[in-house]
């Protein structure tokens, strides 16, 4: 089993990173799960350092928070704190992620990514409470959140320490397990880890590692815990109807609602029909390529009606240019950049672009598929009678087409003339 000693420990690069000298109170980022159980035994044993553990309630399903901390405390932590923030992360983070279509890669809604900051600024706020000098999380150092938590942790209050120990250890979820039993630390669900390393949140759920990893297979059935599979879903359509104002969220099925009951009508909807289950190669901005499956119905259902709002209200010219700074705005929020002044900016316009985003979109959902059916909207940019084939009449004159086509061609044609004058 690898030595996991303070003095197999590499040296600190980073001028965050904590020394054993700077460390005497630690907040620990605490899920109750196998890397940051072996945390909290590990950093007592090699630093003999007191522990408060954090734990964040952001909508993760199924959970019980009393276990959490019960198992916290048998194993020594001087205090508890559990959070419940599933309205700030719903407001704060999710619903600008609406606004800006927010889709990484073209397929990942961002639900982790969207969860870190949040996790990393509570963290910040609960160990100045607690007197706090460092703050450790279970991030190992092939993934992104590591970056997330450690760049907002350090922007926040560079003065606060960090450890990762699991990044610095090196070692596996076996050499993990190894640990646990040595020192008798209790696990979820008995003796043995889950088989996928496993994230989720009111915004969605992932799945990575072990025969996921094999992208010559498809993901076996067990990966799919929260979305039934689309084969099993119901023989029969059911229709789901968005309600919104000025790009946010506000009814389900013409029921008025805050937006975290919102989001969990909507998670349910997508679960039993199928929808929101995404194969996913991404690009890491550690420089991997991996494959995740994310279990995100309520992410598809309100993105997909939120940009059929938007296509019904804004013109061509805001709908092309807004596409390019939705995706600027998921590269920034997926590589943890969530405290950079431009993602402020960008937030100003996604408001500002979604000002006349009002109105009702329905969703047929069948089978793993969300397709908009209805739409509706007090600043709809159309005009039935002007958009019925073969009519004239109103804003439109097809008498006037010619002139246009000409004047449009203009320099494609110019240009196709020059380019070929020496072949003709």
């Amino acid at each position: 089993m690898t030595d996991l000693t303070l003095d197999s420990m590499p040296e600190p690069i980073a001028t965050y990173e904590a020394r054993p000298e700077d460390v005497s109170r630690v907040l620990l980022l605490y899920s109750g799960g196998l890397d940051t159980s072996v945390m909290l035994h590990w950093i007592q044993e090699q630093y003999e350092a007191e522990v408060v553990t954090l734990t964040v309630n952001l909508g993760q399903p199924g959970e019980d928070y009393t276990e959490v901390t019960d198992k916290a405390k048998a194993m020594g932590a001087i205090e508890t704190v559990v959070i419940d923030a599933r309205e700030e992360f719903a407001e704060d983070y999710v619903l600008p992620a609406i606004k800006a279509n927010a889709l990484y890669g073209g397929g990942y809604p961002l639900f982790t990514s969207l969860g870190r900051p949040l996790i990393g600024k509570l963290g910040v706020e609960v160990a100045a409470r607690t007197g706090c000098d460092t703050l450790a999380h279970g991030c190992t150092g092939k993934g992104n959140d590591q970056v997330r938590l450690e760049s907002t942790v350090a922007t926040l209050d560079p003065n606060l320490k960090m450890i990762a120990p699991v990044r610095a250890w090196k070692i596996g979820r076996d050499e993990e397990l190894e640990y646990c039993r040595k020192h008798d630390i209790p696990l979820k669900g008995g003796n043995s880890a889950a088989p996928y390393s496993i994230d989720d949140n009111l915004w969605g759920r992932s799945s990575e590692g072990i025969s996921i990893e094999d992208l010559g297979s498809p993901p076996p059935d067990d990966v799919f815990q929260l979305v039934t599979r689309p084969e099993l879903a119901p023989d029969e359509p059911e229709t789901v109807t968005i309600g919104f104002e000025a790009g946010r969220p506000v009814s389900f099925n013409g029921e008025k609602m805050d937006l975290v009951p919102l989001i969990d009508a909507a998670s349910a909807a997508g679960c039993r029909h199928g929808v929101g289950i995404v194969d996913h190669i991404e690009d890491r901005i550690v420089g991997l390529k991996v494959r995740d499956i994310y279990e995100v119905p309520a992410a598809k259902i309100i993105l997909t009606a939120h940009q059929e709002l938007e296509k019904l209200v804004s013109t061509i010219h805001q709908n092309n240019f807004k596409n390019t700074l939705d995706r600027h705005w998921a590269y920034m929020a997926y590589a943890g950049l969530w405290f950079e002044p431009l993602r402020y900016n960008l937030d100003a316009f996604m408001d500002s672009a979604n000002e006349f985003a009002t109105g009702e979109i329905s969703v047929k959902l069948f089978k793993g598929s969300a397709t908009p059916t209805v739409r509706s909207s007090p600043y709809a940019l159309y005009d039935k009678s002007l958009a019925s084939f073969g009519e004239s009449g109103g804003e439109f004159s097809q008498q006037a087409s010619p002139g246009f086509i000409e004047l449009f061609s203009l320099q494609s044609r110019m240009a196709h003339q020059v380019r070929n004058r020496e072949e003709k």
